[in-house]
């Protein structure tokens, strides 16, 4: 007859992480050697630098604390409650406990010997991965730097195998270079590609190092139609320098720097470099025999687009391509800088439309340069999905008497891109930050007097708009104003360094997302009454601490949160931990948004927390630690407790 103890520890189980992520046989055979302990109230389980047992637990009923002892003082670290995981030292590393563990009440615990349970994990990578993101140090840092992305995806989603990632694969080889010395004549060059049939031939010098590159489109161009003779030396007419990348990049990253140069070819040299022999060529051609559907090809397409709804099914198709790369766990990084490029080339294609649009009706734009700003998450380079715009324009300064009608032109022209891109599917901000309002359409002389007036008068709405304004980027037009205007910013902080204090005090306005008990802070009222607001309570506090503390350090032209937290990191060095659990934290914080937004088809910001699965509330609690830590420096650095 079989043993209902182990099918009832098994049924239990099998509900929570890592168990959840083992056969039924295998996970029977771990619930024979279960043993059953019941603590009563204050009763430890173990002691604080005592050696290593040879069991890891789980609360079956009941609740168990975990307290640092400092002294005669104990501090409370994290409450263990049903299904929870702890006391995995021993299995994870030769260390004595670094914590006390205490029943908060009856309690009883399965303790599974370590004993047969190691080999589990060792043939389980995802149950190490699991065990080691609940470890605070040690080995527990190995396993997250070994794969830090796989935190959501349960095994289902995991096996989507129509999700091909070419783009993200390296390239194990292209095809070998065709080259020639600069002397060759245009003629003796073609006649190479020709019987070669390649549509480039790279220009080397001797040590085979790229001097030039001449395509088939300088032939069409520039000798086809009669401008430059076939016996002139090749090195009349090669593009020079040559764009070049090591062998060891991926598809999309060769997709990418075609995208940014608008080039179709690209050199491969041993280093990557000019100063290196030449070991590959790569087309355009080559890449869309890859792959049929990828970013660099989604970009060329908006580039042609001349309708909005097929602006609109590109971006469609762009967040299928944001859903393969979230299911396959390919790098936030990457895919910020993907989507970020599309999101932009769609912006600029509205620009390009609305100019067209109004040139067509005898709207001749001022003589004076512009420059469209992306705002928020988009000037940051965090705009994964379609959230509502956020957006700015600045115009260069004219005479008084040009003044009136140079803004009335630039307002009409941002008022047609905005509802451009409303119909693309971003949506009207709701608090009309957009540049479409006359408060957010200024001349570069306007807006200096604005960043200044919120610098030196820096009320609580003042501040508001600083921490939307001051991630400001040029997505189109005449960077120089952009420039203007961020060299202006850093004078007036130098003038006002007072500023910097009601920033920080702005910083730490959100509560910490979790309650005592390490609940999830939730909405009270409202349309997302008991959701929890993942933007606001757990994204925001992160972003605000690295835009400050960038500030204060001087640093431009870093917008991207998790990016300004691994410049921080290399600022300072004693931080340097800290600052850069803040930018895994929020990383994976956008991946988590990411997927609730595909998942529920809108932006992800508000989930009820009742949703998550066990492995999803302990990953989340995990991203929320940094913020706590980054408060405190803030409140430190800062002096913030005198405006208290």
């Amino acid at each position: 007859m079989e043993n209902i103890i182990p099918r009832r520890i098994y049924d239990f189980l099998k509900a929570y992480p890592p168990f959840s992520l083992l056969s039924e046989d295998l996970l029977l055979q771990v619930s024979e050697r279960v043993i059953v302990q019941y603590y009563q109230p204050q009763q430890e389980v173990f002691h604080q630098g005592d050696r290593p047992g040879t069991h890891i637990f789980i609360v079956r009923e009941g609740a168990v604390q975990l307290f640092r002892e400092a002294g005669a003082e104990s501090f409370l670290v994290e409450q263990c409650d049903e299904g929870d995981v702890f006391g995995i030292r021993p299995m994870l590393a030769a260390e004595n406990y670094a914590l006390t563990a205490r029943a908060a009440e009856e309690t009883l615990l399965y303790a599974i010997n370590i004993e047969g349970f190691q080999e589990v994990m060792e043939g389980h990578p995802q149950v190490a991965l699991y065990l080691a993101s609940t470890y605070a140090a040690g080995i527990g840092q190995k396993y997250k730097i070994a794969n830090p992305s796989q935190l959501f995806l349960d095994r289902s989603e995991k096996a989507v195998e129509h999700f091909a990632l070419m783009e993200v694969q390296s390239l194990e080889r292209s095809k070998d270079p065709v080259t020639c010395p600069p002397g060759t004549t245009i003629q003796a060059a073609a006649v190479i590609m020709s019987e070669q049939e390649v549509g480039s031939i790279i220009v080397v010098d001797e040590g085979s190092r790229p001097t030039g590159i001449m395509t088939d489109k300088d032939l069409r161009r520039k000798v086809a139609t009669g401008k430059i003779g076939l016996d002139v030396p090749i090195s009349a007419i090669m593009s020079s320098p040559v764009v070049t990348m090591p062998p060891t990049v991926t598809v999309a990253d060769v997709q990418m720097e075609m995208v940014r140069n608008r080039i179709n070819h690209i050199c491969l040299t041993a280093d990557g470099t000019t100063e290196s022999e030449v070991v590959g060529v790569l087309s355009e051609h080559d890449l869309m025999v890859m792959q049929g559907n990828n970013p660099a090809i989604l970009i060329r397409e908006i580039r042609r687009c001349k309708a909005i709804a097929a602006l609109r099914e590109i971006r469609d198709r762009a967040e299928e391509l944001l859903k393969k790369y979230i299911f396959q766990e390919v790098s936030i990084a990457f895919i910020s800088t993907v989507m970020t490029e599309i999101n932009d080339e769609i912006i600029v294609r509205c620009i390009e439309l609305a100019e067209t649009a109004m040139e067509a009706e005898g709207l001749s734009r001022p003589d004076v340069s512009y420059c469209w700003l992306a705002l928020g998450s988009e000037g940051r380079r965090e705009q994964l999905l379609r959230t509502d715009q956020d957006n700015a324009l600045v115009f260069g300064d004219v005479p008084e008497a040009a003044y009136e009608n140079t803004k009335a032109y630039y307002l009409d022209f941002a008022g047609r891109v905005t509802r451009l891109l409303n119909e693309v599917g971003f949506e009207y901000c709701p608090a009309d930050m957009m540049a479409s309002n006359p408060s957010w359409c200024l001349s570069l002389s306007e807006w200096k007097q604005q960043f200044s007036r919120w610098i030196h008068q820096p009320e609580p709405k003042a501040v508001m708009f600083c921490t939307i304004f001051f991630d400001f980027r040029p997505i189109h037009g005449d960077r120089a104003l952009s420039t203007a205007l961020t060299e202006h910013i850093f004078d007036a902080l130098d003038d006002q360094g007072i500023f910097l204090v009601y920033l920080g005090k702005n910083a730490l306005q959100n509560p910490p997302p979790l309650t005592f008990f390490r609940n999830f802070v939730v909405e009270n009222s409202g349309a997302h009454k008991d959701e929890f607001d993942i933007k606001a309570r757990a994204m925001m506090p992160l972003a605000d601490a690295a835009r400050l503390l960038v500030l204060h350090a001087r640093e431009g032209q870093i917008n991207n949160t998790f990016r300004r937290f691994e410049r921080l990191a290399e600022l300072e060095p004693k931080n340097q931990e800290l600052y850069e659990q803040a930018a895994d934290a929020y990383e994976i914080l956008m991946r988590y948004r990411a997927l609730q937004g595909l998942k529920k088809q809108n932006s992800g910001r508000y989930f009820n927390p009742s949703d998550l699965t066990k492995m999803e509330r302990i990953n989340l609690r995990n991203c929320f630690r940094p913020i706590k830590e980054l408060q405190s420096l803030l409140n430190t650095r800062f002096r913030l407790a005198l405006l208290s």
